[in-house]
């Protein structure tokens, strides 16, 4: 993986911050859904001039009314394509826009980039126009939400987000200057730049997206055998690993099928660390002093907690240890809003936020991480505001 240059300054060392707008010419949005309207959304608060286009005539109207940009007009000439398309359609749109715009620089939001790229190659040399591809340059941007359409469109979705760029290999300085194009793109949506090829995205999504997808999903699954007793029982925990499982299938039997194979190779290696796990409990469950079993358990917990000590902290940095003060928030309406408005004057930065509603109570659970000098001051503060800080 190839580290973005520019760092928070942007890829040409302007400031993201500023407004200056890097993409010249039009930006032709193909696709207005969720990711394309928001692209479009963030490139207008740019300054950049946005064309709109979809299958659907009421997807493109609705994305207009939003504010992600004008209706493209017949023999749109744009500097740059953005296609926002379905995965399983994805490779013949980009192929069809090169082919359409010869002066234009193409790129796509696909969550699978080596499909895509084989796909739009194939189809090129089929018209007989190879060359064109040296104007193609992949594109996947980590970020995105569970509802979809350009009604959940926000001109910040990509800020400070990863946006993997895959340019095709052997394609030269025109390939450069595709390059260069597209990561003026990325700059103006305020993503994170970072450059890899097709296989080693692929592989790395399939362990950082898909896996967790599959895995989510299969989880909610169990639910549906359970009584209402037990679902009743419900915890942050629970919600926490099966949020994303209310996804479309649609959309991701089109990722995962793109994708098989690395996602395989990434549920075959869970497999094999679930079947020593349940080997351990079978073990237990028929000889409580099992020898060695407890310790299989533990190992399988404790790498979880190496694992997630790897994942990248607040604004992409490395991780720092966080503590949590837990305040009872009556369910009324302001309440929450006063809270966070008691921690800033308090004078302690908030990290993150989860609330949590208790059951049965008319009260959430509001756990505030803050860094660890933060939480003595809090923790004494809060009370005499008229909070109760959990103990």
């Amino acid at each position: 993986m190839t580290a973005p240059s520019g760092g928070p300054s942007g890829t040409d060392g302007t400031d993201l911050v500023a407004g200056t707008v890097h993409v010249g010419g039009t930006v032709l949005v193909v696709g207005t859904g969720l990711l394309g309207a928001s692209a479009g959304l963030a490139l207008r608060a740019r300054g950049v001039d946005v064309a709109l286009a979809d299958p659907s005539p009421t997807a493109a109207a609705l994305a207009r009314d939003v504010g992600a940009g004008r209706p493209a007009g017949t023999g749109e000439e744009p500097a740059l394509v953005l296609v926002a398309a379905p995965p399983d359609v994805t490779a013949d749109v980009v192929a069809d826009r090169l082919l359409a715009h010869p002066g234009a620089v193409v790129t796509d939001v696909a969550s699978v980039k080596g499909a895509v790229l084989r796909g739009v190659t194939d189809r090129l040399a089929a018209a007989g126009a190879p060359q064109a591809l040296a104007r193609y340059v992949g594109g996947h941007p980590m970020a995105g939400r569970e509802r979809s359409g350009a009604t959940s469109a926000r001109a910040d979705l990509f800020t400070g987000r990863p946006w993997v760029l895959v340019p095709p290999p052997g394609t030269g300085a025109q390939g450069d200057a595709a390059l260069a194009r597209v990561r003026a793109l990325v700059a103006d949506c305020r993503g994170t730049p970072v450059v890899m090829d097709a296989a080693a995205h692929d592989e790395a999504v399939a362990l950082v997206s898909h896996l967790p997808q599959v895995a989510a999903s299969l989880v909610a699954a169990r639910l549906l055998d359970a009584g209402d007793e037990a679902v009743a029982l419900s915890g942050q925990g629970l919600r926490d690993v099966t949020r994303i499982a209310a996804s479309d299938p649609g959309l991701w039997v089109q990722i995962l099928g793109a994708n098989a194979a690395p996602v395989a190779r990434a549920l075959h290696a869970l497999r094999a660390d679930l079947d020593e796990v349940l080997g351990a409990l079978d073990a237990l469950a028929a000889d409580a002093g099992a020898v060695g079993a407890r310790a299989r358990v533990a190992r399988a917990v404790d790498t979880g907690g190496a694992g997630v000590a790897r994942v990248p902290g607040k604004h992409g940095s490395v991780p720092v240890p966080y503590e949590v003060v837990t305040v009872l928030v009556p369910d009324e309406p302001g309440r929450l809003a006063r809270l966070l408005a008691d921690v800033g004057e308090i004078g302690v930065n908030l990290e993150d936020l989860v609330l949590e509603h208790a059951q049965g109570r008319p009260v959430g659970l509001a756990e505030i991480s803050v860094l660890p000098a933060g939480r003595p001051r809090l923790e004494a503060e809060l009370p005499r505001r008229g909070w109760r800080v959990a103990g």
